[in-house]
């Protein structure tokens, strides 16, 4: 009713959590309301996950509590925070592929069942079909997840946790492993369970994602609650300024820098069906950004580039045709690749952070076929401590890191063979600001030392900043390409969704 208080459905108060003399964080008070969504925003090692753990029963507070519906409850564990309606849903899929949806969205709790005491099937087929249709989606809850695209795994898990009756459903870093067009989908399913009185929080690097979908945003800095405001009362730059403690503006870094001799041609590249006719020149000591739609054909040029597809063509590196045809090719032509996917091309989560770093270069510390271990090692060391690589020793399993400091150790790894070009695959995806200022300060020191640097991002800005001139790719074709003093949004925007630019004219 108007002018009455509303009441959280859940809330912490004062929370704090310690690991022996470490202070996670520490005062956190969020008051969390049906229908809303709230963003948890922050860099990496701000206390989010912290804070999210303790909401759900991961961990449990050594300072403050939790209150459900106004009383103090005592959630000891995940199961205890589901069965007061908390449900998280991970970055990482938590499905099992193998078994069916139903299954899936039925698993670890109480299944429904015939008189004669077997399970009830029709019954759970039927209700996964009701919480799937009210998302959007119809499928057969008989396929194994494993035939499922990734933002259909994804509603699955929200499906699972509307099975659980969720009251509050945390995302952690929903968007990461989708496209564009999954992405929107996304959103619209978080729009829609807030119409139906579900509380959201909604924890994502992505600012754009918080703004259209979150109604307040609560921001963490250093274990500690710096802000808790209406999204409305917020701009970008605002936002980034209260999160790092500087303005937006001042995370990209690009020095202006002369530029060499052509290091990289290429003349009608063409790899069918994914790109054609492709031709560019890049010089030593400049960024050239490739800009483009989801499909336009960029990842795929740069595995041509280093040697992971066929293609027909020329690659010329410092004005001799080249052929390169695998990864050895590439690397004996001084051309090194970042991939976009980190975790499942880049690294080796389970290994060192040194053996990460080391893995494409072991032959500068080998000797009649033996790795010295004091060579290898005094080398991660000082490529962790170049990258400021944080968070673990360098005998840690890279999987401990944040995805920023994963992303630091794949740069690493990149550069210990000291190539001359140097192909950056969405060098910032999936980290936060932060990180994503001291990635910028590197790809233009990189620039600065005379390194030729390809570098395509889906982030326009990104593009923008860090590049001296930008190829725009559509549906495999370069249709463009931009010097710096003619960038601006609109017009790589229109030169990649092929729409042409209407000046205003008085």
């Amino acid at each position: 009713m108007s002018g009455q208080a509303r009441s959280p459905v859940c809330a912490l108060r004062s929370v704090g959590k310690q690991f022996g003399p470490v202070v996670a964080c520490e005062g956190i008070s969020i008051e969390l309301f049906a229908g809303e969504a709230v963003a948890l925003a922050g860099e990496n090692g701000a206390g989010k996950s912290t804070t999210a753990k303790c909401l759900y029963g991961y961990y449990s507070p050594t300072a403050g509590h939790i209150e459900v519906d106004g009383q103090e409850a005592t959630l000891r564990s995940p199961r205890d925070g589901e069965a007061a309606g908390i449900v998280v849903i991970p970055q990482e899929l938590d499905l099992f592929p193998e078994l069916s949806i139903v299954e899936n969205m039925f698993m670890g709790q109480e299944r429904p069942r015939t008189k004669i005491g077997t399970f009830d099937w029709g019954r759970m087929k039927k209700t996964a079909q009701d919480i799937l249709a009210r998302l959007g989606l119809r499928l057969d809850v008989s396929l194994p997840v494993k035939l499922l695209s990734a933002a259909n795994c994804k509603l699955v898990e929200i499906a699972r946790a509307l099975n659980r009756n969720a009251r509050v459903i945390i995302m952690d870093e929903p968007t990461a492993a989708l496209t564009d067009r999954e992405v929107r989908r996304l959103l619209s399913i978080v729009c829609d369970l807030k119409a139906q009185g579900v509380a959201v929080v909604y924890i994502s690097h992505r600012l754009d994602e918080i703004f259209e979908v979150c109604d307040r945003i609560v921001v963490l800095r250093d274990g500690k609650t710096v802000g808790d405001k209406p999204t409305s009362e917020f701009t970008e730059s605002s936002l980034v300024k209260m999160m790092v403690g500087r303005p937006l503006e001042s995370l990209f870094t690009h020095s202006p820098h002369p530029t060499g001799a052509v290091a990289l041609e290429v003349k009608s590249l063409t790899s069918s069906p994914s790109f054609r006719d492709v031709s560019f020149q890049l010089r030593r000591g400049e960024i050239l950004g490739i800009s483009g739609l989801i499909g336009a054909g960029r990842s795929e040029l740069a595995h041509a580039l280093f040697g992971l597809r066929p293609y027909s063509g020329q690659i010329l590196v410092d004005g001799t045709e080249t052929k390169v045809r695998s990864v050895s090719d590439a690397f004996a032509n001084g051309i090194a690749y970042l991939p976009e996917e980190r975790r499942s091309q880049g690294l080796i989560l389970p290994f060192s952070i040194q053996e990460n770093i080391s893995l494409a270069s072991l032959g500068r510390f080998t000797r009649f076929g033996l790795v010295s271990d004091k060579k290898e090692s005094d080398f991660a060391h000082k490529a962790a401590n170049d990258f400021t690589v944080v968070g673990a020793g360098i005998d840690a399993a890279v999987s401990v890191l944040s995805g920023g400091n994963q992303q630091k150790v794949l740069i690493a790894k990149t550069l210990a063979r000291n190539p001359r070009i140097i192909i950056l695959d969405e060098p910032t995806r999936g980290v936060d600001v932060g990180a994503k200022s001291e990635i910028y300060k590197i790809i233009d020191d990189l620039a600065r030392q005379g390194c030729a640097v390809l570098l395509i991002s889906s982030e326009l800005n990104e593009v923008l900043a860090m590049s001296d001139r930008i190829l725009v790719m559509r549906e495999g074709v370069a249709v463009q390409t931009f010097e710096r003093n003619e960038f601006s949004p609109e017009a790589i925007g229109a030169a990649a969704a092929g729409q042409k630019v209407v000046s205003d004219v008085a």
